[in-house]
């Protein structure tokens, strides 16, 4: 992937355009025409309104290009429930592709898993306060880019306030390809022993970015000894890299506590840093969905950006979470509710992804 330094020369071709509600094309000299009370060209239209079950386009570009930011916010809860960041769904197609590169609940692109906000401040991904959403992956495509947000939301979203910022006349030959982004998720469903499956059917040459888990704990003791397993090319039984231990894979140790010890009990310790992170840890489920009972189910979301050192592969690649817990009597298999997202990119658009489970099977319950 270009260096900062790199992305900010230009060789006379390159241009910068901006995609919002106050220039819905992006269009040279068309920015901000839109009339208010304040007059003509005064901020008069700021965002876009989605209605239940609709979706909306918020970018649709032709020609080359490359995607530089995406900036974006809604609300978290409406009259019809608290998932709001689960039933919105992003999607992005290059080059005219039927299906799309990038499926994934919002929030849990964002690293906001469970429908629930968490600041984030990393190298591509960062959540501000209040729930400002940016990602700083390029996207690069030759032919034509179309980004999406789909609503599966029992109530009309009032407002979608967004910005997506590119870059017209480059060569992408120069970039690693097509970015694409997936979600799966495993909800206690999966037999013992049985991994989670993070992304699989990845077939042709490319290089693999990183990883998002958002994972509710629906056993005792402690979640987190799964190892996360990368099967490159021709690897079958055993994998080429592994990790040795989820939090260990997500830059933290000894289970992301304030102390090693039972008696006083420790305290998780959440953290944002540029590569990794454990920005979200909560016993209790804030976004209350019955006013009469709030339930305590342990979640953890934590990220692993492999953007210093990338993960390669040549003819496809497969990667996998085991779930594995200890306790004073050693490790022993579970099944959790697991939710992951991967990103990657590929010399070529990858095959259809299996087909995104329906809204009620994406609750964070």
């Amino acid at each position: 992937m270009p260096t900062q330094y790199n992305a900010l020369r230009n060789d006379g071709t390159l241009r910068s355009r901006s995609i919002n509600a106050e220039n819905p094309t992006g269009a040279s000299g068309a920015a901000g025409a839109a009339s208010s009370n304040l007059g003509p060209g005064r901020k008069g239209s700021a965002w876009y309104e989605l209605p239940a079950g609709e979706t909306v386009t918020l970018a649709d570009i032709s020609g080359a290009g490359v995607i530089r930011h995406i900036w974006i916010t809604v609300t978290d809860k409406t009259d019809a429930g608290p998932f709001v960041l689960r039933d919105l769904i992003l999607r992005a197609y290059w080059d005219n592709a039927a299906h799309p590169q990038v499926e994934v609940p919002l929030g849990d692109f964002f690293c906001n898993g469970f429908g629930a906000r968490a600041l984030v401040t990393s190298e591509p991904i960062v959540v501000a306060p209040t729930s400002g959403m940016n990602s700083y992956f390029p996207m690069p495509f030759r032919t034509g880019a179309r980004i999406e947000i789909a609503s599966e939301h029992d109530a009309d979203i009032g407002h979608v306030f967004f910005q997506i910022d590119y870059t017209t006349g480059d060569d992408f030959e120069d970039w690693p390809g097509y970015f694409h982004a997936q979600w799966r998720r495993s909800n206690g469903t999966t037999a013992l022993g049985e991994d989670h499956v993070i992304a699989d059917d990845i077939n042709g040459t490319g290089t693999y970015i990183g990883t998002y888990v958002a994972l509710a704990s629906l056993q005792r003791y402690w979640w987190g000894e799964g190892e996360v397993k990368f099967y490159v090319d021709d690897d079958t039984d055993l994998p080429t890299l592994c990790s040795t231990g989820l939090e260990d894979y997500a830059g933290g140790a000894w289970a992301f506590q304030d102390m090693l010890s039972a008696d006083p009990e420790p305290e998780p310790i959440t953290f944002s840093a540029p590569y990794f992170g454990y920005p979200f840890a909560s016993a209790k489920d804030e976004t209350k969905a019955s006013e009469f009972w709030t339930p305590m189910l342990p979640m953890h979301g934590m990220y692993r950006w492999h953007l210093p050192d990338p993960i390669f592969f040549l003819e496809r690649l497969k990667v996998t979470l085991q779930q594995i817990g200890t306790w004073d009597h050693g490790l022993f298999e579970r099944a959790d509710d697991i939710s992951t997202t991967a990103y990657w990119y590929q010399t070529t658009i990858n095959a259809p992804f299996p087909e995104l489970p329906p809204v009620r099977e994406r609750k964070p319950r």
